[in-house]
């Protein structure tokens, strides 16, 4: 059983940097990979960026060069680093978390737990 906690988002000009945080809580060994996704109204839920069961940092091309996912050792904490960011990045974002063997978390499929979600508005 896990439980995931984010921080509050927040708003901010376009070229500008906001770093979002999710704790993680209960039995941290069963989060096999992490990642987060994004979704604006009338659109599907989108994965932004993921650490994957293998390890590995996956970015949609979106977010490439601009995004930066990471996370504490203990698995107690996940971040998303947000830089130069864009008006079309403007959306609520969700921290997640899979207990599933070699998920990529990457697809909202493979995902067992969810953040609450945190508003990230860019304006200009």
């Amino acid at each position: 059983w896990l439980q995931l906690e984010e921080s509050r988002g927040g708003s901010v000009q376009a070229g500008g940097t906001l770093r979002l945080s999710c704790t993680i809580s209960g039995n941290t060994d069963t989060a096999l990979c992490m990642g987060w996704f994004r979704q604006s109204p009338g659109w599907e839920r989108e994965s932004v960026a993921a650490i994957s069961y293998g390890g590995e940092s996956l970015y949609a091309d979106v977010v490439k060069g601009r995004f930066t996912i990471s996370q504490d050792k203990d698995k107690s904490m996940m971040y998303l680093q947000m830089d130069n960011l864009k008006l079309s990045d403007t959306a609520t974002y969700y921290c997640a978390v899979s207990s599933r063997y070699g998920a990529s978390c990457r697809h909202s499929w493979e995902i067992h737990y969810w953040g609450q979600g945190a508003q990230v508005t860019v304006s200009s």
